[in-house]
């Protein structure tokens, strides 16, 4: 699941115009936090992104695995 396939379509509702204005970033950061609440673990695929490092901060500080390569998933690699 990613943050933004919630957040984006509650910000529309809500206003926003384009992601990154005012009415997306109330709703992008605090949607993806909550989901990672309920996570079992996080998959963190390559790219620079300040958003995705956030998550991943986020998922250690809440105990939440965190994969950096498909075959290290234990489902994935077997």
């Amino acid at each position: 699941m990613i943050g933004e396939w919630v957040a984006l379509p509650l910000a529309a509702a809500a206003g926003s115009n384009e992601p990154g204005d005012a009415i997306s970033e109330q709703f992008l950061y605090p949607v993806a936090h909550q989901l990672l609440e309920r996570c079992d673990a996080v998959f963190r695929i390559e790219g620079e992104s300040r958003g995705a490092d956030e998550d991943v901060r986020l998922a250690r500080e809440l105990g939440k695995l965190v994969y950096w390569d498909f075959e290290s998933i234990p489902i994935c690699g077997r």
